[in-house]
């Protein structure tokens, strides 16, 4: 059996960074991802995927990634069903991120990712990525 997935798509918001009671980081972000092909009307549709990095990585994003930011992630589809406040059964599909690649420069004013180095002329090289990559023994679950 295989799950595997590869987006590439543009933040909606910045990374919000939590840690479980054992001291785990955790962080989760919306990327909007286009349709390959466009509606009637002409225009693209977006699907808006949500995405959770463990440990270090979630670190490293949340430094790192702000809305905006074109990123490639590589993980695996997770489903789980929670309870809502009204105590409605509710189900969420969101991808855990194995590799997140930033695919772009940092804009006027941000700092770049960690372990980017810019060239003489003070710009990073293009395309611009990095990569953050973790084992599977690396997730606590």
């Amino acid at each position: 059996m295989l799950n595997r997935i590869i987006l590439i798509g543009r933040l909606v918001r910045d990374p919000e960074l939590r840690y479980t009671p054992s001291g785990t980081a955790v962080a989760g972000f919306t990327i909007a991802v286009d349709r390959p092909y466009t509606a009637r009307q002409g225009e693209r549709q977006t699907d808006f995927i949500d995405i959770v990095v463990w440990q270090k990585q979630a670190e490293v994003c949340h430094r790192n990634l702000t809305k905006g930011r074109l990123v490639a992630v590589e993980g695996r589809l997770q489903v789980r069903s929670y309870e809502d406040n009204q105590g409605i059964r509710r189900k969420a599909a969101e991808v855990v991120a194995d590799t997140v690649r930033f695919l772009d420069r940092p804009r006027e004013g941000e700092k770049a990712p960690e372990g980017a180095a810019p060239n003489q002329e003070g710009e990073f090289p293009e395309p611009f990525g990095q990569v953050v990559d973790f084992s599977e023994d690396d997730i606590p679950f």
